[in-house]
């Protein structure tokens, strides 16, 4: 596993162990899951083999009341 070295404004610094704290994770581990969610925005192996899938009822939209009309804001 990588390891990373950055540095990081005294006040970031403190804010980032008082989150880990309330999360009950140290700090390497908090900021490695923060990594995680930021580059890890794929979608999931067979995400898109999904679409068009549905087996039950034939599915209907209901019938759509008319817009209302509103007062323009000038």
């Amino acid at each position: 596993m990588a390891q990373l070295h950055f540095y990081i404004p005294d006040a970031i610094a403190e804010k980032i162990k008082i989150k880990a704290e309330h999360a009950h994770l140290s700090v390497s581990k908090y900021l490695a899951e923060l990594a995680k969610r930021e580059v890890a925005s794929e979608w999931p192996e067979n995400y898109f083999n999904n679409f068009g899938q549905w087996q039950g009822e034939p599915l209907q939209r209901p019938d759509q009341n008319a817009m209302e009309q509103r007062e323009r804001l000038d």
